[in-house]
């Protein structure tokens, strides 16, 4: 049995390879996005039950796909793979929606957790370096599981926003702002955690290195995580500034 899923889960090497903006990556963005967009067709005159089982079904595919993942690694990769842990805003996000739909407290924050998580989802959607600097197969788990859960993440946030699940009030941009800063010690604490940990190097949340190495490796501990909360608030300010605009155009019409 072992033999079987280390052959169907590890990287492919052979045949085509997948590329970021390459032919396979638009075919999976076609995919993604023509099922969100189905959906929410689908649904926009559905009752708010209907809606509401959208919403939460996205959410657990991609909590499962992560939970999955943890079992299924040592399969595709030989062992646990420490990066997968909940330090990157795109896996901490869904932890912490899932957590909030039973945590009265965490509950309050909902609208911050999903706003992040799909902001950072949506981005690794449209640019999943992290999985085209492995040169593999285009249908290789390594692929597909990321790709996948990203989107499903991508799609809950969506969902949130356009059945209603999160309204995106502008009085509750410093909430935003506080779990930015959050999130920035997590990923540092992870990152102070485990880096060295096997001779490998993590970046969780880009908040030790520049991931574009524009700033030298010295000074860019000190700034990155200024500029990541910087860029990702501005990011969330966009999306609502999109939202409200979207509400009054519908009401318009």
């Amino acid at each position: 049995m072992y033999m079987i899923l280390q052959n169907l889960l590890s990287d492919r090497k052979s045949g085509p390879i997948f590329a970021c903006f390459g032919p396979y990556h638009l075919i999976y963005l076609a995919v993604i996005f023509g099922v969100i967009l189905a959906v929410i067709l689908l649904l926009k005159n559905k009752s708010a039950t209907a809606r509401s089982h959208a919403v939460t079904a996205a959410l657990y595919v991609a909590a499962g796909l992560y939970a999955a993942d943890f079992f299924l690694m040592p399969f595709a990769y030989g062992g646990i793979d420490v990066e997968k842990l909940p330090f990157h805003a795109c896996t901490a996000t869904c932890v912490l929606c899932v957590l909030a739909r039973h945590n009265r407290f965490l509950g309050k924050f909902k609208d911050q957790f999903i706003l992040l998580g799909l902001l950072t989802n949506l981005i690794y959607v449209l640019y999943p370096a992290g999985v085209g600097w492995y040169l593999v197969h285009p249908l290789s788990y390594r692929v597909w599981q990321t790709l996948l859960y990203h989107g499903a993440m991508t799609a809950f946030g969506l969902f949130s926003l356009c059945f209603g699940e999160v309204r995106l009030e502008w009085k509750k941009c410093p909430r935003d702002l506080g779990f930015l800063c959050v999130m920035t010690a997590w990923a540092l604490l992870g990152n102070t955690l485990y880096n060295g940990l096997g001779g490998r190097f993590f970046n969780w949340f880009f908040v030790v290195r520049d991931p574009f190495y524009i700033l030298p490796e010295t000074v860019a501990p000190f700034v990155m995580p200024l500029v990541m909360v910087a860029v990702m608030f501005t990011g969330e300010v966009l999306i609502r500034a999109v939202y409200h605009l979207v509400k009054r155009i519908r009401v318009k019409h």
